[in-house]
């Protein structure tokens, strides 16, 4: 895309929706860490449906080292791959108040270092939790980027730099929300809904999908309060 398109791309996002929320629940930097660690393969949904019982009894490392790592599987069970995810957020935990006196780095080479938590994981904290502008690249983000042209690259890495750099600065704080929200109520993986989408004349993806038979296409402004 050409610098003006990518700066009216974000502009018509940022418009329909000012100040996008993430859609996992949190409380502190540490709570938003667990919720984002449980979040690999599993819907803001479920882990939202776990968390709000364990962060009530488990919402520092201390506590949930307390709390152990088999009442921690009991409590999120309901989330995707739950034996591996109690672990990790246990040795995590562990680590916070060995290495960090059981405070959230503010530093991606230490967040990554932490068990279950890689670039994107640490990306989503940092710009969340620390107001820094980082861009996490999951599915959603990596799909919209390559199928709009707006970032095209082969890897989540690829695109996250890409984005970095065409990004313009008044849109980097919250890019990778408008993304994630346009990946996964218009931009969607199977059938784009290309007949409500804001930027359909800015982006080259074709076929372009039409609205279903008999359905109105839905207003702008629903679109930009899907998500907050």
């Amino acid at each position: 895309m050409k610098r003006a398109t990518v700066f009216e791309f974000y502009r018509r996002l940022a418009e329909l929706n000012p100040e996008p929320q993430g859609e996992l629940e949190w409380t502190s930097p540490y709570t938003l860490l667990v919720a984002v660690a449980l979040s690999a393969q599993a819907t803001d949904v479920s882990v939202n449906f776990a968390t709000r019982k364990l962060f009530a009894i488990a919402d520092t490392p201390r506590k949930m080292l307390v709390l152990g790592e088999a009442a921690l599987r009991e409590q999120i069970k309901t989330i995707g791959l739950f034996n591996t995810k109690a672990r990790h957020v246990i040795a995590l935990s562990q680590q916070l108040v060995d290495r960090f006196d059981g405070e959230v780095p503010r530093d991606r080479d230490a967040l990554e270092t932490l068990p279950g938590v890689g670039r994107k994981t640490a990306n989503v904290v940092l710009n969340i939790a620390f107001g820094r502008e980082t861009i996490a690249v999951d599915t959603h983000v990596f799909r919209v980027s390559n199928r709009t042209r707006l970032a095209a690259g082969e890897t989540p890495l690829e695109v996250e730099l890409k984005l970095e750099k065409v990004t313009p600065t008044p849109f980097r704080r919250h890019a990778h929300h408008w993304l994630i929200l346009h990946g996964r109520y218009i931009c969607k993986a199977r059938k784009p809904e290309c007949w409500h989408c804001p930027v359909i004349d800015l982006c080259p993806y074709r076929p372009k999908t039409p609205p279903p038979k008999g359905s109105d296409p839905a207003p702008l402004e629903a679109i930009g309060e899907a998500g907050q």
